[in-house]
């Protein structure tokens, strides 16, 4: 009523809410709550935080947002950002991409939807997903470590060959040596079942594969997942990038934002290094 007082008059304003002009005027001069002001203030900080992660739905928001307000309920939270049409939009189903019409050797499925994993280094996903830049189609692979969801790994390339695998493989050697046996997991894709591929992991002894069942990507969910909200989160769908910003912009999202500042539900809400460091911690003072 009191955004509709400065195009309507207040007298058919107060006859149409069947309410008197004094009470009105009365409300209008009443002094916000503590509860009002608080909401306000808090709504300012959602703003503020929805800006350096755009992707947060009420239940992250609340995490964020208790580390400046304390003791915070999900549902204010929730009200908040659907009053104030801050809410995300709902998650995209999965869609089939890959193509495993060949007539290659495939591996196992040994993960068999075990994404629960004890430690670090034990199982890490990988995958292909495609991104469209000004010149065409761009192709990002990735190796995930299950235990903490880190991006261990990536690459970028304007082709889908092996050496895209290859090259992603070799990043994350570079930055995560294998101590023990490992299990990599992807889908039948061709990159993965050729011998150029399957080489580079024989080079380290401790590694064994495992693929997905044929035409099943909830058998790799978590790369499949991960996929999802990188594209919704940069919405690359809305922007065309020139390869050197396409470069830049998952290079900010992976190594500046994803692994060291974005929360994970399934991490308790840490961040996956922080999800790491306590692990790190908590061994050693097991150990020690």
């Amino acid at each position: 009523m009191k955004k509709l007082s400065s195009e309507y008059p207040v007298k058919k304003m107060a006859e149409h809410f069947e309410v008197s002009r004094s009470g009105y005027y009365a409300w209008l001069a009443r002094t916000p709550s503590c509860r009002r002001v608080s909401d306000f203030l808090l709504l300012a900080d959602m703003r503020k935080a929805r800006c350096k992660h755009r992707d947060y739905g009420s239940p992250r928001m609340t995490r964020e947002l208790k580390k400046v307000h304390g003791r915070l309920g999900h549902n204010r939270v929730a009200r908040l950002m659907r009053e104030n049409g801050l809410l995300v939009r709902p998650k995209r189903r999965f869609v089939l991409t890959t193509d495993s019409k060949h007539g290659l050797a495939v591996a196992e499925n040994l993960l068999n939807r075990q994404f629960a994993v004890a430690a670090p280094g034990k199982v890490w996903v990988s995958d292909i997903t495609y991104i469209r830049a000004d010149h065409g189609w761009m192709y990002l692979c990735v190796f995930i470590d299950l235990f903490s969801r880190r991006v261990v790994g990536w690459a970028v390339e304007n082709h889908m060959q092996a050496s895209l695998v290859t090259k992603a493989w070799k990043n994350a050697l570079h930055y995560r040596r294998i101590f023990t046996d490992l299990i990599v997991h992807s889908d039948r894709g061709i990159q993965y079942c050729c011998k150029e591929t399957r080489d580079a992991f024989a080079e380290s002894r401790n590694v064994t594969q495992s693929m997905s069942r044929k035409g099943n990507c909830w058998d790799n969910a978590c790369a499949e997942s991960f996929f999802s909200t990188l594209k919704r989160e940069l919405e690359i769908d809305k922007t065309i990038l020139t390869e050197s910003e396409l470069r830049r912009t998952l290079f900010q999202y992976l190594e500046g934002y994803y692994n060291t500042r974005r929360m994970h539900s399934h991490l308790g809400y840490q961040t996956p290094s922080e999800f790491e460091r306590c692990f790190a911690s908590s061994s050693v003072h097991e150990n020690g």
